[in-house]
């Protein structure tokens, strides 16, 4: 469990704002544009064909769902509503709108649900524009981390609260990071080897595990040194 993960972290913002009622419509928007078809098959062809969309549809969703719970974690730890945090969600709003096609695309093509034919140089295209979405995502949340972080006499952070928010920054932008290198492997490799990019994001499980390892035990350390956190 990384820092802040749990206990010790007062959440802030306990009712549904107006940034929180917009946001979760952009979310909705966005799953339904994941939909397979919105008409209901009219034959068995059709049928087979929306079912092989299913586990593309899936893994979309889960990874829109992810985006979100990041989202809601967010504003429930916080609770900003500065401009520039207005300005920081809108902009993540926009990203995920406006990735939810590409990313639709790259995993029907992974998985097979989709025989579109593409050559060499549109599979570099399609890990870029995979990255760069993939990579907006996380900058911007570590941007937002970053904002709350700037404001924390405002938001009294007591000491669990600064080195989770410390941990979310390092976190975003770790796997921001990723994101980066895995542009640069596809930008710089020969079009008939740039696929290599995409192998780059499992990467995310081994920076996960050593993130959650360092600062779930500073965690621990500070909670243990410091009683009074014991009964935040």
């Amino acid at each position: 469990m990384s820092a802040g993960q749990g206990s010790g972290f007062r959440m802030r913002g306990v009712g549904m704002s107006r940034i929180d009622a917009f946001s979760d419509v952009v979310f909705g928007f966005a799953i339904t544009l994941l939909v397979v078809s919105l008409e209901v098959p009219k034959s068995f062809e059709e049928l087979r064909g929306s079912i092989t969309g299913f586990l593309p549809f899936a893994i979309c969703f889960t990874m829109l769902l992810l985006v979100w719970y990041s989202h809601y974690q967010f504003f429930r730890r916080y609770n900003l509503h500065d401009t520039l945090t207005i300005v920081l969600n809108s902009c993540l709003l926009f990203v995920v709108l406006f990735y939810v096609y590409p990313l639709k695309f790259v995993w029907s093509i992974a998985l097979g649900s989709a025989r579109a034919p593409l050559t060499a140089e549109d599979v570099k295209l399609l890990m870029l524009l995979y990255g760069i979405g993939y990579t907006s995502v996380y900058v911007l949340f570590g941007l937002l981390y970053i904002r709350a972080y700037s404001l924390r006499s405002q938001l009294d952070l007591n000491a669990v609260e600064l080195l989770a928010t410390k941990a979310s920054i390092v976190d975003h932008f770790g796997l921001a990071g990723i994101g980066v290198l895995s542009c640069a492997i596809a930008l710089l490799l020969p079009p008939a080897i740039c696929q290599i990019a995409g192998y780059i994001y499992f990467l995310i499980g081994p920076f996960k595990f050593v993130h959650g390892t360092y600062f779930g035990k500073k965690h621990r350390m500070l909670v243990r040194t410091t009683p009074l956190l014991h009964h935040v």
